[in-house]
């Protein structure tokens, strides 16, 4: 009876170390590596104050892949957007 419960402690130890390995060597390819920091561009452009030109200005630079993070008014008569990419 004692070597039965002393086989069935190596049993259950062999597979929860067993296990343990397993799962270290699946996690392994999921660990996260240093990564470089994400470098941005910015312009800045000044555009006629009508809805026309702002709009043609917008699709332009959003087609090309930048994203407007700002929009300055100023004095009202240049307003200035500001793209990232």
């Amino acid at each position: 009876m004692l070597t039965i419960r002393i086989s069935v402690a190596w049993l259950i130890a062999v597979i929860c170390l067993g296990t343990l390995g397993l799962l270290l060597l699946l996690v392994q390819p999921f660990t996260l590596k240093a990564q470089e920091p994400k470098r941005y561009q910015y312009q800045i452009i000044e555009v006629i104050p009508d809805t026309e030109s702002m709009q043609t200005k917008l699709n332009e630079f959003g087609f090309n892949g930048w994203e407007l993070v700002g929009f300055a008014m100023g004095n009202m008569t240049n307003p200035r957007m500001i793209f990232k990419k």
